[in-house]
């Protein structure tokens, strides 16, 4: 099946088995290491992509569900002129261990910002709730994430 969608903003288009994973689609046949496999049941949010801007396991999608969409992945979160706010916010709390589920949970921030711009820390921890973090205690993401929240807004927290 010859799959057409937008990744990381350039259109692409592959023969693949429409029954295919869209993880291992990503990591490999687009080289997207930075999108991780761990369970591979969607029970711990490493393979956390964007699809048409909502957050999604990629770990439980099929090839065929990626026609016409537009997706995301960590690579694609950054810009010309650096890391996204998200990233930055992420570097600067300290909200980095071993690194493993960042990709998933910076994509899972995205989703929630972008639904909720100015969202409280419980509905934060509601946000990442899917991504599983087994370093950090989740209380430097969520500091993160509220840090890149009041950036976007226009506050300097």
């Amino acid at each position: 099946m010859k799959v057409s969608f937008t990744l990381n903003g350039k259109q692409v288009s592959i023969d693949t088995p429409p029954e295919r994973r869209v993880v291992d689609l990503l990591r490999e046949d687009f080289g997207l290491i930075g999108t991780k496999e761990c369970c591979g049941e969607g029970e711990c949010g490493a393979c956390t992509i964007l699809v048409n801007r909502s957050s999604r396991l990629s770990c439980l999608m099929v090839a065929a569900q990626l026609e016409g969409a537009d997706i995301v992945t960590i690579e694609g979160v950054a810009t010309e002129d650096g890391l996204s706010v998200v990233q930055q916010a992420f570097i600067d709390c300290g909200a980095v261990q071993c690194g493993f589920c960042t990709p998933g949970m910076v994509l899972a921030v995205l989703d929630l910002l972008h639904r909720n711009p100015l969202p409280t820390e419980a509905e934060v921890r509601e946000g990442i709730s899917g991504n599983l973090c087994r370093c950090t205690g989740y209380q430097k993401i969520v500091e993160a994430a509220l840090m890149a929240a009041a950036k976007l807004q226009g506050g300097t927290s």
